[in-house]
């Protein structure tokens, strides 16, 4: 039987994609290659409680703001307070932090054309 394998991209536009990558390169600290970046599923595996979300909210949500933007993405970290202290170092703050939960823990921060990431650091699976 077919059947979808899981995310196998994100693609959206830039108003300065080299811009774009550079501070995903720099805030982020994400390798990024000349078509774009690449996580590699082995990457997450080594991560219990890892996995993709494909997720359809509301129109009306105001989850994604402050962006405007139509979605969010979020990004799975090893190290939350880790990624964090590194985009602070760039003046990267986050605009919103959420106590623990059972999922992980979870933070917003702003990507220079204002779309929203979410961090968020898998709490391993009992």
């Amino acid at each position: 039987m077919a059947r979808i394998l899981g995310l196998g991209g994100l693609f959206f536009k830039s108003e300065d994609p080299a811009a774009v990558n550079v501070w995903y390169a720099d805030v982020l600290g994400i390798k990024v290659e000349p078509w774009g970046i690449v996580f590699t599923p082995e990457a997450a595996a080594a991560h219990p409680g890892a996995a993709t979300v494909f997720s359809p909210f509301k129109a009306d949500t105001e989850y994604f703001a402050p962006s405007d933007k139509e979605f969010m993405f979020n990004l799975m970290v090893d190290d939350l307070d880790a990624v964090l202290a590194r985009c602070a170092e760039h003046g990267v703050l986050p605009v919103k932090n959420f106590p623990d939960e059972a999922n992980g823990r979870f933070a917003h921060i702003m990507d220079p054309e204002g779309r929203k990431i979410e961090l968020w650091q898998p709490k391993p699976m009992a």
